[in-house]
């Protein structure tokens, strides 16, 4: 939206990519009894994190702006289609149908509805005794 500021420090306040929350001790874990040595348990850490956050900079440096170009396009098309195509069908679709239910209706109450009258006035009399 024009004039709509973007929240640097809050990317995703809708929690949409929670389940990704991936840190080191969420990959990585040595259980007692087996254990590297300290430097290699430090130093594998911050390997990891540089790793992943270098790889998710450079990606985003190189494909961000154009994937999120692509998708605002993709948006804009899934919109259009909804407000030009699907729902004006959809209202003509109900119309249409809305006034075809009453056609049926009134032919079902003309011809089945005397029939199914008759047919309850019949076993309205049928009596049940238990003996």
């Amino acid at each position: 939206m024009p004039g709509q500021e973007v929240d640097m420090d809050n990317r995703d306040p809708n929690s949409l990519n929670g389940h990704i929350l991936v840190n080191f001790e969420d990959v990585f874990g040595e259980p007692e009894g087996v254990r590297s040595m300290d430097c290699v348990w430090k130093n594998s850490y911050s390997c990891f994190e540089c790793g992943k956050n270098l790889c998710y900079k450079l990606l985003t440096f190189l494909c961000g702006l154009c994937i999120a170009l692509e998708w605002g396009c993709e948006f804009a098309m899934l919109t259009y289609s909804h407000v030009w195509c699907w729902t004006p069908c959809l209202r003509d679709f109900s119309i249409t149908m809305g006034c075809a239910q009453k056609f049926f209706q009134s032919c079902l109450s003309c011809c089945v509805g005397p029939c199914c009258e008759a047919i309850g006035k019949i076993f309205s009399q049928v009596k049940i005794q238990k003996s």
